[in-house]
């Protein structure tokens, strides 16, 4: 009986200080199987050359070489875009950078700053001298690929998407008639699917025939063949993309204004501040850190944009339209699965770097003044 009493109560404790992981369990099981095992089988296949055959299919290793073909070979133009030689300012300015975020190192490191984050700062210096250097590089050859057309729907999209959000949150945190309807209004393309707004612009993009022809005809613009220009095709992406996810910055902004103590901004015009002085001092303190992380949810999820580009351009013209989510898929869908694998991680890698280097830059810095 003391046997059993013992082993019992053994149980027991072993039961109360395991107890968080095994109901921890399930759901690290659920993550190994369905993130952490197809992200390591991904990079294997991008280290590989993956062939179908009437017998299956055959996997030989080969290194780097599909990343090696992105970068500086064949597929070099798809993913880079055309390149062109530096001038004497570009090359002086990139030296100017990376000279500071050298001191800027150098500075950490005399700080006491740890292993792990000198090594992640200068990670994200050299991932964004090196993106600097090919911005300047394409923008002279005049033919961006896929990675510098997706910075570009992240950088310019993001700004675009966060400053019209934030005007709209502003006015409807005022006290004007009909600020309900409008936040409704405002809130439902949300709600619809990638996709449907991505058909229903390209409706109406349409000059020919869509429901806005009349207009282009009057302006003089139904034989302009938008979807044949680069920047305009761009352009067009870029406003379906706003169109869907100013709401997303719309709501979450309006939340963060309405939370700010209306007694602060009282006190500020008793004092004689005007209406950007109220806002600039008082109200933007206060929404930083929502801003700081509205802006980067919407950034992640801008790195993967597809829909889009793919059903109003199909990438076009050329590859001018095409994100690095789409350069990916069109390597799957042409069972280039390994060279497709390699293009997904090096998306990975630079939206990782660059969000964290953002978070760690602007966002951590603004939760803890809060």
């Amino acid at each position: 009986m003391g046997v059993a009493s013992a082993w019992r109560e053994s149980l027991a404790i072993w039961g109360h200080r395991s107890a968080g992981a095994v109901f921890l369990a399930p759901a690290a099981v659920v993550v190994l199987a369905f993130s952490i095992f197809p992200l390591l089988a991904s990079l294997y296949l991008s280290l590989s050359r993956f062939k179908f055959s009437r017998e299956g299919f055959s996997l030989r290793w080969i290194g780097f070489a599909n990343y090696k073909k992105l970068l500086l070979g064949s597929e070099q133009y798809h993913l880079l875009g055309k390149l062109a030689a530096l001038n004497w300012a570009e090359t002086a300015l990139l030296a100017a950078l990376a000279l500071a975020a050298g001191w800027g190192l150098i500075r950490r490191a005399r700080a006491g700053g740890g292993i792990i984050g000198l090594a992640g700062r200068l990670i994200a210096a050299v991932l964004s001298l090196a993106l600097l250097a090919l911005f300047f590089s394409v923008f002279r050859g005049g033919a961006p690929g896929t990675l510098v057309t997706t910075l570009i729907y992240v950088v310019v999209g993001c700004a675009f998407q966060f400053l019209v959000g934030l005007a709209l949150a502003l006015l409807c945190a005022m006290p004007l008639r009909g600020r309900g309807f409008f936040r409704v209004v405002f809130f439902l393309p949300l709600m619809i699917t990638p996709v449907g707004v991505a058909y229903a612009f390209r409706m109406l993009a349409d000059v020919g025939k869509g429901p806005f022809a009349p207009i282009w005809r009057g302006l003089g613009l139904e034989e302009f063949a938008w979807a044949a220009d680069p920047w305009s095709a761009r352009l067009v992406v870029m406003i379906g993309d706003s169109w869907q996810w100013i709401p997303f910055v719309f709501i979450v902004m309006l939340a963060a204004v309405e939370s700010v103590d209306e007694d602060q901004r009282e006190a500020a015009r008793v004092d004689g501040a005007n209406s950007w002085q109220v806002f600039w001092h008082v109200t933007w303190p206060a929404v930083m850190p929502a801003a700081a992380a509205v802006v980067l949810i919407r950034a992640i999820e801008a790195f993967k944009i597809i829909d889009l580009p793919n059903v109003l351009t199909n990438g076009g013209p050329g590859v001018a339209t095409e994100s690095m989510a789409l350069h990916a898929y069109s390597a799957w869908r042409a069972l280039n699965l390994g060279g497709s694998a390699a293009v997904a991680y090096l998306l990975l890698i630079v939206s990782v770097v660059l969000c964290a280097a953002f978070f760690n830059i602007i966002a951590a810095p603004r939760r803890a003044e809060t």
